[in-house]
């Protein structure tokens, strides 16, 4: 489904068929187009605008369906579709409006604690003695 056709959905459905809303990739274009527009440039031109390249990388994404299933669908070569994932990724992890905290800053975050006093005290279990009677008759009786 080319973004032509998703951008006549409603907002709300506009996230649930892409994972992202609609300004979220809105945004995500303004920063991949200057890299991924290539009309009037020399080298070759990808058939997909840069709306059809994001949705191919959220489809990979988001469906986690095989690059080999996106490209039979999109009308792309496997490798094609594996390069635009990794120069989309990329783009969009250098920019610091997407980028995710690192592990320091997440650990400095974590550092807050809380203690839980869980009261586990013994409590007798009720089963059958090991010499009693019922068990040794039903292992006589087993017996032919």
């Amino acid at each position: 489904m080319t973004y032509e056709q998703l951008s006549q959905l409603k907002p709300g459905a506009f996230k649930r068929r892409c994972g992202v809303h609609l300004e979220t990739f809105e945004q995500m274009v303004a920063i991949l187009r200057p890299d991924l527009d290539r009309r009037g440039k020399r080298g070759g031109q990808c058939k997909l605008s840069v709306e059809d390249q994001l949705l191919v990388v959220l489809e990979y994404w988001r469906e986690y369906r095989t690059q080999f299933h996106i490209a039979t669908t999109w009308g792309m070569s496997e490798s094609a579709v594996c390069r635009l994932i990794q120069k989309v990724e990329g783009l969009l992890t250098n920019s610091d409006q997407f980028r995710l905290p690192g592990k320091k800053q997440l650990y400095q975050n974590a550092s807050t604690w809380s203690v839980v006093a869980v009261d586990v005290t013994e409590s007798p279990i009720e089963r059958p003695q090991k010499n009693s009677e019922a068990t040794t008759a039903a292992r006589k009786s087993g017996i032919p």
